[in-house]
């Protein structure tokens, strides 16, 4: 029903907002993640989600859309409420979250205060094919600094390889020297491959 607030900041705390939007002040939750992200200037834009309950209509705030969105999907599961998904997004980024419940890291989601083991285990059941999906995450694969190995994947890719096993070869191409070139780092996994 809400679903974004352009407005005057009238009040900021680590928990919540106050933006007054044509004379109405809005009560908005939101995580440490939007608190740091908010600038304390007195015209702000935040996106929303507003929950109904039986007994409350509670409207959360979050300065970036990949939170919201986060935040939906974090509630989707069964036993997580919105008080345990934002207290994950005060926890993680959002990316952080997304990237745990995508490699299905369970230590990650378990770390975040309040989530034991099998919460941790339903939200990564539940959401990471959606997760893969949405954000067109093809073959999970941990996040890598090194741009050759990422280059040489990619050419791999178009070459016909699938990832999982072009990326098995390149890792232990990458084991032995990890300076090589992407042109080399090609040329010796082919070998491999």
């Amino acid at each position: 029903m809400i679903t974004h607030l352009r407005g005057k900041l009238v009040e900021k705390n680590p928990t919540y907002v106050i933006v007054e939007c044509g004379g109405v002040g809005y009560f908005l939750n939101i995580s440490l993640h939007t608190f740091s992200l908010l600038s304390d200037e007195e015209n702000i834009f935040v996106y929303t989600d507003l929950l109904v309950k039986e007994d409350s209509h509670t409207l959360y705030g979050f300065a970036e859309r990949a939170e919201r969105d986060v935040f939906r999907l974090l509630i989707s599961v069964s036993g997580v409420g919105a008080s345990t998904a934002r207290t994950m997004l005060s926890s993680l980024s959002p990316a952080d979250v997304r990237d745990a419940i995508a490699n299905g890291d369970v230590p990650v989601i378990q770390s975040v205060k309040g989530i034991g083991a099998k919460t941790a285990q339903r939200v990564i059941l539940d959401l990471k094919d959606k997760i893969l999906k949405v954000y067109d995450i093809g073959e999970v694969s941990q996040q890598s600094n090194n741009t050759n190995k990422e280059e040489a994947l990619s050419a791999l890719e178009v070459l016909g390889f699938t990832r999982k096993q072009s990326e098995k070869v390149v890792d232990k191409v990458l084991s032995q020297d990890t300076l090589l070139s992407v042109e080399n780092i090609i040329k010796q996994a082919l070998k491999n491959l």
